[in-house]
């Protein structure tokens, strides 16, 4: 039950940036923009969020300087894809690339450097409870903030008028911008909103997981994240389920390296990566079924009528 017990808490401390990072992707997507740059937004909230820790020995401000940096590299993204009409794919790949060359600039002043990681919930009885306590009432802010963040985006998109017009404009821009909906200004707030979620997301790693930060840490689960959200059939209720299997995943492979079982490392550590593909194959031969769930208007750049 220890065991048992042990992995659970692992399987969620690896679920949660996937979650954070793919639950606000999910809103962007919803709003027919295809952000491809998770990764490098998730990275530079990584690098900024460690160096605002380790300078104010506060987690709050990393977490506040790793949301802050996710969101200008998606300012960076609107500017370009909403105001220019850029193409969304291209500067959504030249985002990952300028967010893995920037955090490396600077994070290698806090390379090797350690941090007081955040501090896990305690609840005098609860959390003393055999296998349940830790599990439900162990965790840290960044867990439960997650887990609060997809109910909340449940309810924005189907319980709301806003999260009704963010669907429309996702599915017929054209149509919505008719009826007098501003466009780009809901598209832009969703972008912003995806960045802030993706910085977070980044910044756990550094100030919840493994408190340190080195290059590239993120290790790809930027684009887990992105097809997080296609595996959810754009879906929050699915997305938390996703992003639980793929922590799962990520965290076989360690367990099987403890156990000591015949298995090559390298092909342990490529399960998330070839699950990932796996289930995507799998979701582009039931096209029709996934396929109908994706916003019409996804990755269409909208240049308003003058």
């Amino acid at each position: 039950m220890l065991l048992l017990e042990a992995v659970i808490v692992s399987v969620i401390a690896a679920s949660t940036p996937l979650l954070l990072a793919a639950s606000g992707e999910l809103i962007v997507e919803r709003a027919g923009v295809l952000n491809l740059g998770v990764e490098g937004m998730m990275i530079m909230g990584a690098a900024c969020g460690f160096a605002g820790a380790y300078l104010t020995g506060s987690i709050l401000i990393g977490a506040l300087c790793g949301i802050a940096a996710g969101a200008a590299m998606s300012a960076i993204f609107a500017t370009l894809t909403l105001g220019l009409a850029v193409n969304q794919v291209a500067t959504g790949l030249a985002l990952t690339i300028l967010g893995v060359g920037l955090s490396g600039l600077i994070g290698a002043g806090f390379v090797g450097q350690k941090i007081v990681p955040a501090a896990h919930l305690y609840l005098p009885v609860l959390t003393d409870l055999p296998f349940v306590g830790r599990i439900l009432f162990g965790q840290d802010a960044f867990v439960y903030m997650s887990i609060a963040l997809i109910i909340a985006i449940r309810l924005f998109l189907f319980r709301t008028r806003l999260g009704l017009v963010l669907r429309a404009v996702g599915d017929n821009h054209a149509s919505a911008y008719a009826l007098g909906y501003p466009v780009l200004r809901i598209r832009l707030c969703a972008v912003l909103f995806g960045g802030a979620c993706a910085g977070l997301g980044g910044a756990y790693l550094p100030l919840a997981y493994t408190p340190f930060f080195v290059s590239e840490m993120t290790a790809g689960r930027g684009w887990i994240a992105l097809a997080l959200v296609v595996f959810a059939s754009w879906r929050p209720g699915r997305l938390f389920g996703g992003a639980y299997l793929f922590g799962a995943v990520t965290i076989l492979q360690l367990h099987t390296q403890a156990l000591g079982l015949d298995i090559p490392s390298q092909l342990m550590s490529s399960l998330p990566y070839l699950a990932t593909v796996v289930v995507l194959v799998l979701i582009s031969r039931t096209r029709g079924a996934a396929g109908s769930a994706a916003p019409a208007c996804l990755g269409l750049v909208f240049v308003p009528d003058r």
